[in-house]
């Protein structure tokens, strides 16, 4: 089983459009799937438009009556996840946003190394479409800034927020943590949330895939300026803790597989 979760805060103009993507994916790439997504107190039409995709989808939908931001509702929808399967050693989730900025046709590639042994892909992002240059400057920068505190050899682009992970791997992390699983929000919390699961992953691999800024249907909430303000102090205050002891199975493949390298122009 394949759990695509989805957190998503007022995205009614894409939420449904996604939806409906990524079921024509798996119409042509036939896996078994399950969504989830989490509504984080949307003040649009957004638990409107997700009501009828519930009927004809395998889709569920968790509402948090309060807004409580992107790094809680990418934990909801993770414990709920490791809730649902009965199979954490086969079974995987893919993270990706509602706002149609990750492709969905890249969903195969992340399942085909998933399927290959891996227990962490990320999808390395090219930009497409961004709204500025500034724009642009930052969204290349930022996974730098994290590269001291993140260590996870072979990904470059830590903050694209795009990813599949073994079930077994985020228990293993879940269990682990102190508190709130993700300290960080936006970015950051991208960033930290590769570096966790990087912590108890055998075997880590890369895809590319592009990120389109041209196809949401909304203003970005990303203010540039503020944005790397923000990363640099993230950056300078992330601790990862490591497992007290990594559990490898009897010759565990180790390795970190790279595509090519992250986010061009």
């Amino acid at each position: 089983m394949i759990y695509v979760c989805i957190p998503c805060h007022n995205e009614a103009s894409t939420v449904g459009v996604l939806l409906w993507k990524i079921r024509k994916v798996f119409d042509v790439f036939p896996r078994e799937y399950q969504l989830l997504v989490c509504d984080d107190a949307s003040t649009d039409a957004t638990t409107e438009v997700l009501e009828p995709y519930a009927k004809v989808l395998p889709l569920t939908i968790y509402r948090q009556a309060t807004h409580r931001g992107y790094p809680a509702a990418v934990e909801t929808l993770f414990r709920h996840a490791v809730d649902l399967t009965d199979k954490p050693k086969r079974d995987s989730l893919i993270l990706l946003s509602a706002d149609f900025t990750h492709d969905a046709e890249t969903i195969p590639d992340l399942v085909r190394r998933m399927e290959s042994g891996a227990d962490l892909v990320v999808a390395e992002a090219e930009l497409a479409g961004v709204p500025s240059r500034s724009y642009r400057w930052v969204r290349r920068w930022s996974p730098r800034l994290f590269r001291k505190k993140v260590a996870v050899p072979g990904v470059s682009d830590l903050c694209s927020g795009y990813l599949a992970a073994r079930l077994f791997t985020v228990r293993s992390l879940l269990q682990s943590a102190q508190g709130q699983l993700l300290t960080l929000d936006g970015w950051g919390a991208n960033a930290e949330l590769v570096g966790r699961l990087g912590a108890f992953a055998r075997r880590i691999e890369t895809v590319s895939t592009t990120e389109r800024h041209d196809l949401r249907q909304r203003p970005s909430r990303i203010h540039p300026w503020k944005t790397a303000r923000g990363l640099w102090r993230q950056s300078r205050e992330l601790v990862i803790p490591q497992p007290a002891k990594l559990e490898r199975a009897n010759g565990a493949d180790s390795t970190r597989r790279p595509s090519k390298p992250a986010v061009s122009s």
